[in-house]
């Protein structure tokens, strides 16, 4: 079965890094330790850790005893935060043929993905970390 709504593997991988941090707080974790956790790749896992510190949400520490955590207060952080960080800022929804004329204005599917769109980001912006991390469970 198909599902109409995709996320990018890197936000995937953002929301479940995330999530991963948020159920061991305060405490530095390694990117080996998530990837493992989450049987990621490393080196993708590395790319999206980048954009997760650039942007704020994570801080790491260098060095052998080095790794990652949550910002805080992270229990607040709404989910658009961590999909921003990896997307950039949620657009209005775009011609699902790839059709610059388009524009969704004369769309046949124009209104419905507005509305889904919009439900989305309703979503995102409604669900805190916390609230992801309770219903979160890695591999390990």
């Amino acid at each position: 079965m198909s599902s109409f709504i995709k996320i990018s593997e890197a936000a995937s991988l953002a929301f479940h890094t995330a999530a991963f941090l948020a159920r061991n707080p305060g405490r530095l974790v390694s990117s080996r330790e998530i990837a493992r956790a989450l049987g990621a790749s490393e080196n993708h896992l590395s790319k999206v850790l980048q954009r997760l510190a650039r942007s704020g949400i994570v801080h790491s520490t260098r060095g052998p005893n080095g790794g990652f955590r949550l910002r805080s207060p992270w229990e607040k952080m709404k989910l658009v935060e961590i999909y921003e960080a990896i997307e950039g800022p949620l657009a209005p929804g775009r011609c699902l043929l790839g059709l610059p004329v388009c524009k969704g204005n004369r769309c046949a599917l124009g209104a419905v993905l507005h509305k889904t769109d919009e439900a989305v980001k309703r979503c995102l912006t409604g669900t805190t970390l916390a609230e992801l991390a309770k219903s979160f469970r890695s591999g390990t």
